[in-house]
């Protein structure tokens, strides 16, 4: 068992994507996505629970499934820079963190908007870093599967570097170079630091290659390791990775992604569990995500009904035309022939299967005193640092865990009573 830190406090956050298959659009209290009514309410309800940061996910295409726009996610999500500027108007504390793409973006330009953030937030802006290899999305750049999954990684630390050498070159007013064939650019900073100096940085790759990043430059990592024994491996990994980086165990925040279903009994958050996930997995989300493995157009099934009688293509998934799982892109047909045999069992319909085998991240479920004391061990071991919770209904999910698990955390010790600062860097006590 690793060694408790009585004193180990928790840092939370909310990622609020705007699309995928945890959230439940179909529930009539469901807020709009794409209404800034919606996002004031979030960032508002966060900042009165003392969260430390409001994490804005972003696409830059609309997302598709066998050359359709999938419509079953949102279409129309406003740039994420612009939006947390406005909630800078509206919020005081709370942290507001952008999602940025350095494979498509330019260095100069993209370090210049996030600056701006940071100055006129008055030092609560984050980047969170991410990459992206999908053909789909490079054909509106001009750049169609335009970097390996590798060269990503490489090209987002030059990147990533060359950002922080702008951003600290403000004082001096030299001009920062690099020419590399992934990165070439003359610039000189623009933007007066804030308050923290500069933006604070997140990253979300879990590869070999995602890992090295977060280690020579992210301050916090969001990983998806939420499971307790996965969790320690990865936080000791990562930690062993800062090392060869000349980096503290200190300097990086591990807040892995993870949704939470409370109830005021046990009972009742697995009832609330078994509903959510039934609701998440709607009859068409069912049939586009084993079009995607059949490679066929299945739109003729009834969702309620038995698994496709007819054969899959031989072709494995393409990986650059959607958002498939590393793990799911080779040995598809064996994975077919195991959900065949899996329904068969168990007289699961299409919609049952797919419920049962998306991938999804950790859930924690029962009581606020149950959860409560589940991430006192998480935290009190430093398997974790926090949790980037991933609502699935807003603002429902965000107004219980405000009203009941915060209280909860407070009571254990574990969980900030006021802000003790300013800026998103205090609020996350990085060194």
């Amino acid at each position: 068992m690793p060694p408790t830190n009585s004193n180990a406090r928790l840092h939370l956050g909310v990622f609020f994507t705007g699309v995928g298959p945890q959230l439940i659009w179909t529930d009539p209290a469901f807020s709009s996505h794409t209404h800034i009514d919606t996002f004031i309410q979030v960032a508002q309800t966060l900042e009165r629970g003392l969260f430390d940061a409001f994490f804005l996910g972003e696409g830059l295409r609309v997302r598709e499934n066998r050359g359709r726009v999938h419509d079953l996610d949102v279409a129309g999500r406003p740039d994420a820079i612009t939006q947390l500027a406005a909630l800078a108007a509206v919020t005081e504390r709370i942290g507001l963190v952008a999602t940025q793409n350095t494979t498509y973006n330019f260095p100069a330009d993209l370090a210049r908007r996030l600056a701006s953030l940071d100055l006129v937030s008055g030092g609560r802006a984050g980047w969170n870093i991410v990459t992206t290899d999908n053909a789909w999305t490079g054909e509106n750049f001009r750049h169609g599967g335009w970097l390996d999954h590798d060269r990503r990684y490489e090209r987002a630390g030059q990147f990533v570097d060359a950002a922080k050498a702008i951003w600290a070159s403000y004082d001096s007013g030299e001009p920062v170079e690099r020419h590399t064939d992934l990165v070439d650019l003359r610039a000189v900073a623009t933007q007066p630091p804030s308050p923290q100096r500069r933006p604070v940085l997140f990253q979300a790759g879990d590869s070999a290659g995602g890992r090295d990043l977060a280690a020579r430059h992210a301050d916090v990592v969001f990983s998806a390791n939420t499971d307790y024994d996965k969790a320690i491996a990865y936080a000791a990994d990562l930690r062993t990775r800062l090392a060869g980086y000349g980096r503290s165990p200190d300097s990086l925040r591990i807040l892995p992604g993870a949704s939470v279903i409370l109830g005021d009994t046990a009972a009742e958050a697995r009832d609330r569990a078994d509903w959510i996930r039934r609701e998440q997995t709607t009859g068409p989300r069912a049939i586009a995500f084993l079009e995607q493995y059949w490679g066929k157009d299945l739109t003729g099934y009834d969702p309620e009904g038995p698994l496709p009688d007819i054969e899959p293509t031989d072709d494995e998934l393409d990986p650059s035309r959607g958002t498939i799982p590393i793990e799911h892109r080779t040995g598809k047909l064996a994975r077919i022939a195991g959900w065949r045999a899996l329904a068969a069992e168990r007289g699961l319909s299409i919609r049952g299967l797919v419920a049962e085998v998306t991938p999804r991240h950790n859930t924690f479920i029962g009581t606020p005193g149950q959860v409560a004391d589940e991430w006192a061990r998480y935290v009190r071991t430093r398997a974790v640092d926090g949790f980037n919770l991933l609502p699935q209904l807003l603002p429902g999910t965000i107004e219980d865990v405000v009203d009941k698990l915060v209280p909860q955390l407070q009571e254990r010790g574990i969980y900030r009573t006021a802000y003790e600062g300013s800026t998103l860097r205090e609020h996350l006590d990085l060194t």
